[in-house]
């Protein structure tokens, strides 16, 4: 690979409106002349747009006072009509048509949805469409959303097989103190073992439901399933096409040059999160990002957690399970926990609860969980 082919875009809601929650047309034609370019030259582009509450809002004014999910539901069924029809028309112009996704996140929640949702956007892109996605706020319930827009790109990215992920907020990436401090800086470069404790501040974002927190774990999860994350400034001029073309110079670099060799932009301000050179496996994925919806728990004894603690190859077998709760069927999703009491992985049943209570414990018993179908937090 020398080149990226598939990237994933998410464009927060504070990128594409104003202060006042309108929607910044200037912005979004700007980053749709981008996506273009990009589309043109073969890469090909899902776009994982926010803005349809906040440009419902400033549509309305409702005639009598609206609790937070009656407003989400109004906003948004206003607002994402008028966002999408936007696309449309900016997208006609440089001839590229585009495909409207509404999803939610209990659409995640079994293999065959998400391989539907799979199915449609891959058709998509075969035939030049670009997905433009977002979650389907008019029936999504509060414990069943996603975070933010952050989480869902995420879920795409992975289940799309992107090569990156970009993430365009208001901000050029993460800061090694507070944003406002004039001492503090961007830090460009973040592998998977340093510790950002002391960087990332808890404020959410004015207009959508996230935060830098929210981006930094989404974009840490994402990076371990080999996919390179990119955090930046979606308003800075042509920021979309310049960070391709980095990233693309980083790929066509010989390897033992890297990472000496020039950029096109050495000064282009992102933060970049490394990909794990050990990617994981669609399936492995999908149980990763859709652990909110595991049925049960298996409570493994030490020596169980010690091995999947370890480097080895190991499935979750009766005699190491100490105890089960819920009520799962086969294929159902469950959560390993350690003797502790701590989260360690989530997996997929190979039984249902019954036949994994009536095998706990014992030897010779077939796996409960198969190492193809477990994920190792």
């Amino acid at each position: 690979m020398n080149r990226l082919t598939r990237i994933a875009v998410k464009i927060g809601s504070n990128v594409l409106t104003r202060r006042d929650g309108t929607l910044d047309i200037t912005r979004m034609s700007a980053l749709v002349d981008q996506v273009a370019a990009l589309h043109k030259a073969g890469t090909e582009v899902i776009l994982v747009s926010s803005g349809a509450v906040a440009s419902g809002r400033s549509e309305l004014c409702p005639a009598k006072r609206l609790d937070s999910v009656e407003q989400r539901q109004l906003f948004s069924a206003v607002g994402q009509a008028k966002l999408i029809n936007r696309y449309y028309e900016l997208f006609r112009e440089h001839k590229i048509a585009v495909g409207q996704v509404l999803t939610m996140k209990e659409s995640f929640g079994t293999r065959r949805h998400y391989l539907n949702q799979k199915s449609c956007m891959t058709v998509m892109l075969e035939n030049g469409v670009i997905p433009i996605v977002n979650e389907n706020d008019t029936i999504a319930v509060s414990e069943l959303m996603f975070t933010d827009n952050d989480e869902l790109s995420g879920l795409i990215a992975t289940m799309m097989d992107a090569q990156a992920l970009i993430i365009l907020s208001n901000i050029d990436g993460i800061y090694d103190g507070p944003p406002s401090d004039p001492g503090s800086v961007v830090i460009t470069e973040i592998a998977h073992d340093r510790d950002l404790s002391d960087c990332i501040q808890a404020s959410k974002s004015s207009f959508g439901r996230g935060g830098m927190l929210t981006k930094t774990n989404i974009a840490r999860k994402v990076a371990a399933e080999g996919i390179t994350v990119i955090i930046a400034n979606g308003k800075r001029d042509n920021i979309l096409n310049d960070i391709v073309d980095n990233e693309n110079a980083r790929l066509t670099a010989p390897a033992d040059s890297q990472p000496a060799t020039p950029l096109p932009q050495p000064d282009l301000l992102y933060t970049r999160f490394v990909a794990s050179p050990q990617p994981v496996s669609s399936v492995k994925k999908w149980i990763a990002h859709s652990e909110g919806f595991a049925k049960g728990r298996l409570h493994l004894n030490p020596q169980a957690a010690q091995i999947l603690a370890s480097s080895r190859v190991a499935s979750i077998l009766p005699v190491g399970i100490t105890r089960i709760e819920g009520d799962f069927e086969r294929d159902d999703l469950v959560r390993i926990i350690a003797p502790d009491g701590t989260p360690i992985g989530v997996g997929k049943a190979n039984c249902d609860a019954a036949q994994a209570r009536e095998a706990m414990g014992k030897h010779g018993k077939k796996p409960v969980v198969h190492y193809d179908y477990l994920y190792i937090e």
